[in-house]
């Protein structure tokens, strides 16, 4: 019984930000404002793809997973600190914790999975475009698609698992925005070298491997618009993957900075910056990014947009 009482919590205690009010109110501000633009931005773009019949191709369907996961992502951590930049305790229940951190991570997972698909699927548009349709058949995209969400959550799951078997002590309080991985091992009690060379693994397999796959297709792809002859086709293929290739460095960069450099040359207020980036910026960004630097989205847009205007045309009359 005395061991239990060692090694369980049932809260843990988030420190976030910052403790004076007046900061954490215009905080709780600038990112409910950011969440709500996320959600409809990201929510506008699946919308759009399913209403528009000539968005309904490879690189969409991936698209609307994308803008899934990252408004899954963003809920999974904002909501809740949302709550606690105007709760007085920032308490969050061991069970909670648990469900954040594993819907954090595997929605990360998926994310990193799903941008190597994505540029896949751009490699075999610009490289290989005469096969492209027969290659990016639906059977194929949805099997890749399943392949990134299971992958993923099983991932998390082992993830999830070992860091919350490992004893805490009275250790409660996390130094952090949310309940991240990397804070919640800091608090054990015990060595937990075999859960970082786990991250480690996790890291080589659900984000270097899929980032030097996009750096391969880019390689294959830089190629072939380099043999391009005219000036008009080198300039189709290249905004062809311009808008996910933003996105890469966006993604991948901040993941590779915080999870792969050692952890001692990241000090922790910098660890919960690029979680925020991450969590709330970068989910805001990507349905803008794939919507000023595409004209077939733009061109939706003023076609769903004209079709509004016509029919509000008509009941005004």
């Amino acid at each position: 019984m005395g061991t239990d009482n060692q090694t369980w919590v049932s809260d843990f205690i988030l420190l976030g930000l910052s403790s004076d009010w007046d900061a954490q109110v215009s905080l709780f501000v600038l990112f409910l404002v950011m969440y709500m633009v996320t959600m409809l931005g990201n929510c506008l773009i699946v919308l759009l793809i399913r209403l528009d019949n000539r968005l309904h191709t490879p690189v969409y369907f991936f698209l609307i997973n994308l803008s899934l996961v990252d408004v899954s992502y963003a809920t999974s951590i904002v909501p809740q600190l949302l709550a606690h930049f105007l709760a007085e305790h920032k308490s969050i229940p061991f069970q909670s914790c648990a469900a954040q951190l594993f819907f954090s991570l595997a929605l990360g997972g998926i994310e990193f999975v799903l941008l190597a698909v994505m540029a896949y699927d751009r490699y075999v548009a610009v490289c290989d475009p005469l096969r492209y349709s027969a290659i990016m058949h639906g059977t194929l995209c949805a099997r890749l698609a399943i392949t990134s969400w299971v992958s993923g959550f099983i991932n998390s799951l082992v993830q999830t698992a070992i860091t919350f078997h490992l004893p805490m002590c009275t250790n409660k309080f996390i130094d952090h925005i949310s309940c991240e991985l990397l804070a919640v091992i800091r608090l054990a009690c015990v060595d937990t070298s075999s859960n970082e060379a786990a991250i480690m693994v996790s890291s080589i397999v659900f984000l270097m491997t899929p980032f030097c796959l996009v750096l391969l297709s880019y390689i294959w792809i830089i190629s072939t618009i380099v043999k391009i002859q005219s000036t008009e086709g080198r300039k189709k293929a290249f905004h062809t993957c311009a808008s996910h290739l933003t996105v890469v460095a966006l993604c991948y960069g901040l993941a590779i900075f915080t999870y792969i450099q050692p952890h001692s040359s990241l000090s922790v207020l910098q660890e919960k910056l690029f979680s925020l980036f991450y969590a709330i910026l970068t989910p805001m960004l990507n349905p803008m990014i794939y919507s000023l630097r595409n004209k077939e989205v733009k061109g939706a847009w003023q076609k769903l947009l004209w079709k509004f205007s016509g029919l509000a045309s008509k009941l005004a009359t």
